[in-house]
């Protein structure tokens, strides 16, 4: 019972058990759902709203029969491997129906009222413990519907922060983009726009970059050349001291085809940090694919992954993807930042007296340093995940995750008829570099034109089609909490087993 309203439905099953036997039944599914399910399930779509409304049973009933059976199996199949979606942890699962039911403000810190956003800081602190970061300086952020607006939010601050740089050198001691707008005060300090510098960036960065005026055209790579994800300091050098611009430097730290990093060690970070500091340029790292190997104790086996994540204390902003590397529900990112009131600076819910109200300064309220206002107590989960599992938790999660991703990378890489990318003659480097993402392509033309499509033709798994230097490949990206390395791998290797020996040039 839940106020005035029972949930149960004829029968007198709970609505519980039914959302629980219909997870149970589209588990024991394909990972995909048959074409006939798709057919039924848009068949079942009302043409119209009705006048009176089919009543809470019929529509229970409705989305359970008719259109449960067509969702895919992102959360429930370890061998769903596209878009990195990750899986659902138990508690994870668990807080996000009480988030569901309680259904609390957050946008306001109200201590008075609830202690939902006393859990969101706290749940934010146990986050930068997970990621090794010094909470004196990184207890600063907000949960955001995911990667997307996490980078929104690091250039946002960085616009602000090098914007304000510039016009304060030339004297200009009030120069706040937030306040007066981008046009004022890059005219102001006598610029010709911002540009973003960065390496194979994720597709959010332009994304972002033409929400906050920076614009897509300002998103550019400086690449080293014959390696197209490490940064050319030179190049970078160049293009920071240019008098016209100020800078954001994005550093991408798991590139989304191959799950590579950017940086490879403490001092690439630290040549990156010197560099934004002698041109007041902002340093942003895009964590979303890699920064989770920061919970790696010294280990030879993840050294090099580890490596990749050296140095991001050295940034500004980072921003996360919790759906990825904390399995909890959609939607979830994260953003820190290591300017405690730059976000405010830019995101300040201004002019709202109510909103204000009875406020307390000893946790900030999300809405003003944040996109939202009204947002879904998204950090429950988080929380939930993070005192369920601890660091062991997610350390073993990630390992296994590893392991699966290493053990289909050498079985691909002896393989009369599949090549992993990108190409290296050394076996043992390929395990070395493989992280959470397996990229590759058949040998075949005829075979590779259609690889992605007769993979996820068999229900068993999915996978994501992508292209590699202008040629399809397809994209194995392993992230569920539910992965089991000896019988993941069985499955894989016997889905591609099959489809190489089926298709006959």
């Amino acid at each position: 019972m839940v106020g005035n309203h029972e949930y149960t439905i004829q029968g007198g099953k709970s609505l519980e058990s039914l959302i629980r036997n219909a997870a149970v039944s589209r588990h024991k599914s394909g990972v995909l759902p048959s074409e006939n399910d798709l057919e039924h399930a848009r068949a079942a779509l009302p043409n119209a709203l009705s006048t009176d409304g089919v009543g809470y049973d019929q529509t229970i009933k409705h989305i359970i029969d008719d259109l449960v059976p067509a969702f895919n199996n992102s959360s429930l199949s370890s061998n769903y491997y596209g878009f990195v979606t990750g899986g659902v942890a138990p508690a994870a699962l668990f807080a996000d129906n009480i988030v569901s039911t309680f259904d609390q403000n957050v946008q306001v810190h109200l201590k008075e009222h609830s202690i939902a956003t006393d859990i969101e800081y706290n749940a934010l602190g146990l986050l930068v413990d997970l990621l090794r970061l010094d909470r004196q300086s990184w207890h600063n952020g907000t949960f955001t519907t995911g990667a997307t607006a996490s980078n929104i939010l690091g250039l946002g601050c960085g616009r602000e922060f090098v914007l304000r740089a510039a016009a304060e050198k030339k004297g200009i001691l009030v120069a706040s983009v937030g306040e007066y707008g981008l046009f004022e005060v890059m005219q102001a300090a006598g610029l010709s726009g911002v540009q973003v510098l960065s390496t194979l960036p994720h597709s959010s960065l332009a994304k972002a970059a033409a929400a906050l005026g920076i614009g897509r055209v300002n998103v550019k790579n400086v690449p080293l050349e014959g390696d197209s994800l490490q940064f050319d300091m030179r190049q970078l050098d160049t293009e920071l001291a240019r008098s016209d611009k100020v800078s954001i430097v994005s550093v991408s730290c798991g590139e989304v085809n191959t799950g590579r990093f950017a940086t490879n060690g403490i001092e690439d970070m630290q040549q990156l940090r010197r560099l934004c500091d002698m041109y007041g340029a902002w340093l942003h790292v895009d964590g979303a694919f890699g920064i989770q190997c920061r919970i790696f104790d010294d280990s030879a086996e993840f050294a090099s992954l580890k490596a990749g994540c050296e140095g991001i204390e050295l940034a500004d902003s980072i921003a996360g993807d919790g759906h990825k590397m904390l399995n909890v529900p959609y939607d979830c990112g994260f953003f820190l930042c290591r300017h405690g009131k730059e976000a405010s600076n830019v995101f300040q819910n201004a002019n709202a007296a109510y909103l204000a109200s009875g406020a307390t300064q000893d946790i900030q309220s999300p809405l003003n340093i944040g996109i939202e206002n009204s947002r879904r107590f998204r950090a429950l989960p988080v929380y939930a995940s993070l005192l369920s599992l601890g660091r062991t938790g997610y350390q073993d999660m990630l390992q296994r995750q590893i392991r699966l991703a290493r053990k289909i990378a050498g079985w691909l890489f002896d393989h009369t008829e599949y090549t992993v990318l990108p190409e290296t003659s050394s076996k043992d480097e390929l395990v070395e570099q493989t992280y959470m993402i397996v990229l590759f392509c058949a040998k075949r033309k005829n075979l590779n034109r259609e690889l992605s499509s007769k993979i996820n033709a068999t229900l068993r798994m999915f996978v994501s089609g992508t292209a590699w230097q202008g040629k399809p490949a397809c994209r194995i990206a392993i992230a569920s909490c539910m992965v089991n390395v000896e019988r993941d791998f069985g499955l894989v290797t016997d889905v591609l087993d099959k489809i190489s020996a089926e298709t006959v040039s």
